[in-house]
């Protein structure tokens, strides 16, 4: 081995020591997940939820777009006629039966897209895991009673 081979393999020992030692002193990005909340951009489209308006009367009409717009066929909608006594609905139907099934979602945000009444919307909730494939079958009340997300929105870039 020649002095100037030794020198040169110094040098790349140097510059490999160098970026090693840049990243040493930076702060990790690991997220101490659940304890921590994530950062999400704010278009993330996770978890499905119905929303109410102010007066407690669900949203959602029972027409039936969602269904229709869903490209797997992942949203079940049974409307029934509303209770003139006692709506639930602003409207003459109401979703008797609203299910989604997360396992045929593929989270494009078509259901949200086709309501007019803009009763579904995709949160920001990712935590989706279950242990029983029935687990991921959202009921009406699932919906309508979401979990709070342990997120943090990004701002946009």
């Amino acid at each position: 081995m020649s002095i100037r081979e030794f020198v040169e393999g110094t040098r790349e020992i140097a510059k490999a020591m160098g970026v090693t030692l840049k990243h040493l002193a930076t702060k990790p990005i690991t997220v101490e997940s659940p304890d921590q909340p994530i950062m999400v951009y704010p278009r993330f489209r996770g978890r499905h939820y119905l929303r109410r308006y102010d007066n407690g009367q669900e949203r959602c009409i029972g027409c039936q777009l969602c269904e229709a717009a869903c490209p797997t066929g992942a949203i079940y909608v049974e409307a029934a006629e509303d209770d003139p006594e006692n709506p639930v609905s602003p409207g003459d139907r109401y979703a008797r039966v609203y299910e989604i099934n997360l396992l045929r979602c593929i989270f494009c945000g078509d259901c949200e897209e086709a309501c007019p009444v803009e009763a579904i919307v995709l949160g920001h909730e990712y935590a989706l895991a279950n242990y029983e494939r029935r687990d991921f079958i959202l009921t009406k009340e699932d919906l309508l009673n979401p979990p709070e997300p342990n997120v943090i929105i990004r701002p946009e870039e």
